[in-house]
């Protein structure tokens, strides 16, 4: 790309781009090192599994004939000797006698089926760290593309999408596990058609709902593993992760973040990770120090980490032959308006559907109402989509279902309006993300735009990205400190920021808008907006399809 004049030559650039070119191929290697290995630990699984069936219908076996003993017993015996029994049994703690089975039943498979098979060494990961617009992302997009056909297992988050999908397998899980409490649950199924009796049934019932209560106690290992990896469909080969802007803005972060990350390096997952931060400077708050040191002590221990150093934006370089920053209309006056339209009528037009509204699904069984829609084309106005309490998920959801968004009525952006100009941020975030076309109609130039005074200058956007918001309910600097934000920050929550998150937020924004309005980046939506993906598949199978039909 530098060659053909696409990039400028960066030292630092070419520093990761070098790394990451070694990176993949060692991956090569790891891919046929984590297949054998994967098919290894799935015999031994399996061995392991046929085993303990085994030794629990032993131990059943003898419970049974035990029970017919004691009955004959107990009808000599009389009340006595019942009472005793009873007593016995009452003297021990409930879930003693299932934990030291359980760890019994373990110890003896280990001994008959053999150590768990040793995972090969994973490739050390890269975390690139460095300022706004200095090429992170773009490098990482480069290696996890260049990934496709050598690693079987690869995803590609940013933080916003990551954590949505977090919570999203969190939630299932925790609903699984409330479900399975049935004692016709599938996963019993087995016990139901053995020749023992109903106590017996019910005693194998409850070995199996332990081990299983076991296994997930611990929530967030069982969320890795299914973040990934789709373990029903084929868990053989290596894994890559990639996440886009690592950030620890609030304990639910550092937390998901310590016991997911740390669970994937566990298990070989190979991390390439961006961040506007080192890994050390990410917890600036010390929120759970503690697990954040034991999940940096994880990274350091897997990645390696690189800093872009270079100073440059180049997004800010990157040529705009079409005009200047043609999508973006500005002032809001009545010139601008004018072209805005006629630009949403002549993309419109080449659609060729009628507009309408329309509703798209959003994560947790929500719904967005989409006012007007056009086969991937939508039109806002910047109130509905950031003057409400929406979020990440509403706005990823819009960026995957439209290549193109128009997004009107956008003011200066102030302290009077920080909750609307985080949501916005988030927007561009995601709409960046996922390769969408932006049109924009702004009171201001995209550099001017997050320079408003009124009511002070904006403050730590970033750190509030991910909070919860809901109607008529408190944010968090609300909870924190109370008082007029109009003589500036609460000295409360004073602690909590640094002009060098409110730089990285507004930065980013700005550098994103940029580059949105370019012919490179214009050039590149039909090429990798999910949109146009799924066109491109959808007419693939079609093409096999037909490619299969008989000829006469």
């Amino acid at each position: 790309m530098v060659s053909q004049g696409k990039l400028q030559h960066d030292v630092y650039q070419e520093k990761v781009a070098f790394e990451l070119e070694d990176l993949l191929g060692r991956l090569e290697q790891y891919e046929k090192e984590m297949e054998d290995y994967h098919e290894k630990l799935t015999i031994w699984e399996k061995n392991r599994e046929s085993e303990r069936h085994k030794l629990l219908l032993e131990e059943a076996e003898l419970k049974q004939q035990e029970g017919v003993w004691m009955e004959a017993r107990n009808i000599r015996s009389g009340f006595v000797d019942k009472w005793n029994s009873w007593r016995r049994r009452g003297n021990a703690e409930p879930g003693v006698g299932k934990m030291v089975s359980y760890l019994n039943r373990e110890k003896r498979l280990d001994s008959i089926v053999g150590c768990q098979p040793v995972a090969p060494a994973a490739p050390k990961g890269i975390y690139l760290y460095g300022n706004v617009g200095s090429g992170k992302t773009m490098l990482m997009d480069m290696f996890y593309s260049a990934t496709e056909g050598i690693v079987k297992h690869r995803r590609r988050f940013h933080f916003h999408e990551a954590m949505l999908e977090i919570h999203e397998h969190m939630h299932d899980i925790w609903k699984n596990q409330h479900t399975d409490r049935s004692v016709q649950s599938s996963t019993f199924s087995w016990i139901t058609s053995l020749p023992f009796d109903v106590q017996v049934k019910e005693w194998l019932i409850g070995e199996e709902r332990y081990k299983h209560e076991v296994r997930t106690k611990h929530i967030l290992p069982a969320v890795a593993d299914k973040f990934l990896v789709d373990r029903k469909a084929n868990k053989t080969g290596a894994s890559v992760l990639c996440f886009d802007e690592i950030q620890a803005v609030d304990v639910f972060a550092i937390v998901c973040l310590s016991g997911i990350v740390s669970r994937l390096l566990s298990t070989g997952t190979v991390l390439v990770a961006t961040s506007n931060r080192a890994p050390e400077d990410l917890n600036q708050d010390g929120m759970q120090q503690d697990i954040f040191l034991a999940f940096l002590s994880k990274l350091e221990k897997n990645c390696q980490k690189i800093l872009v150093g270079s100073e440059i934006d180049y997004r800010r370089l990157i040529p705009n032959t079409t005009g200047d920053q043609s999508h973006y209309f500005w002032p809001s006056n009545s010139d601008a308006h004018r072209e805005y339209e006629a630009m949403w009528h002549d993309i419109t037009k080449q659609a060729g559907e009628k507009i309408a509204p329309r509703i798209i699904s959003v994560m947790f069984g929500r719904s967005l109402e989409v006012p007007e829609s056009c086969n991937g084309i939508a039109r806002f106005n910047f109130e509905y989509l950031c003057g409400r309490p929406v979020g990440a998920a509403d706005y990823i959801a819009v960026a995957r279902n439209f290549h193109t968004v128009f997004i009107s009525g956008i003011p200066v952006m102030s302290m009077r309006i920080r909750d609307k100009a985080r949501r916005f941020i988030t927007l561009i975030d995601e709409l960046y993300n996922h390769h969408c076309r932006l049109v924009c109609l702004a009171a201001a130039s995209i550099d001017d735009l997050f320079q408003g005074t009124d009511e002070g200058a904006l403050f730590d956007l970033e750190s509030f990205q991910f909070e919860t918001e809901t109607e008529g309910g408190k944010l968090r600097r609300d909870v924190l400190a109370t008082g007029s934000v109009g003589s500036g920050p609460p000295l409360g929550i004073i602690s909590l920021l640094s002009g060098q998150e409110e730089m990285f937020a507004f930065r980013r924004a700005v550098s994103r808008l940029i580059e949105m309005q370019t012919p490179l980046y214009i050039d590149g939506i039909h090429a990798f907006h999910p949109f146009f993906q799924q066109h491109s598949r959808q007419l693939s199978i079609c093409s096999t399809s037909s490619d299969l039909q008989p000829s006469y």
